[in-house]
């Protein structure tokens, strides 16, 4: 599902926030990218999420050379086979639950009543089934982080990128985040996580470390 073959990536400046990274990740892995602030970790998620591009080196994302693809394709690629869960849950203030997670499949050409179907689903999935019409303002941190992952998981990709994905929670629902990532795994969901916490890395049964740009 991942591969990076001397992947790097120098910014304006000389910074070199990834030097010659190999890595291969297997469909259907779960697996912690684990490292300090400065480590490479957003950069290498940039890249896997086709984000961004390499400045030197091989990226491939479900078998697709992220160099080959034209500005639409990475969109269709990302589109297609790859959700987002970050943070900052990145929700409309002005949307229901339901509104924010069926948003996630406005631009993939799903009618509108579909995209409702599927969007209900998606948050039954995460435990939100009871939450359809709230809005971001009438929800907890843990259950706005629910609704962010139901919106990544709305169009089933098949590859899950979560950076920091409890950065912003109490250990309870960062506990309830994490369960629902590792049930995502075991229903065949390719799932990556970035994360500086060590309980959260120590939840997946791969670690990878970097430090200075490297894998440790």
């Amino acid at each position: 599902m991942i591969e990076l073959i001397g992947a790097e990536k120098t910014y304006p400046g000389g910074v070199r926030a990834l030097r010659g990274v190999d890595l291969r990740v297997a469909a259907g892995e779960l697996v912690a990218v684990v490292g300090p602030s400065g480590s490479g970790k957003s950069t290498m998620l940039h890249l896997i999420g086709t984000l961004d591009r390499p400045s030197a080196g091989t990226v491939r994302i479900a078998g697709h050379d992220v160099a080959a693809l034209d500005d639409a394709g990475l969109s269709e690629l990302r589109a297609r086979h790859i959700g987002f869960v970050f943070q900052s849950f990145h929700l409309s203030e002005h949307l229901s639950a339901l509104g924010n997670v069926a948003g996630g499949l406005l631009y993939a050409g799903v009618r509108r009543g579909e995209r409702t179907r599927r969007a209900a689903e998606a948050l039954r999935r995460v435990g939100l089934g009871h939450r359809l019409d709230h809005r971001p303002g009438q929800l907890s941190g843990g259950e706005k982080q629910r609704v962010a992952v139901a919106r990544a998981i709305v169009g089933e990709p098949a590859l899950l990128l979560a950076d920091e994905p409890t950065g912003n929670l109490d250990s309870a629902s960062g506990a309830e985040v994490l369960a629902i990532l590792r049930r995502l795994h075991d229903d065949g969901t390719t799932v990556a996580v970035i994360t500086h916490d060590s309980e959260v890395a120590a939840a997946a049964p791969r670690r990878i470390r970097l430090r200075d740009g490297r894998i440790a």
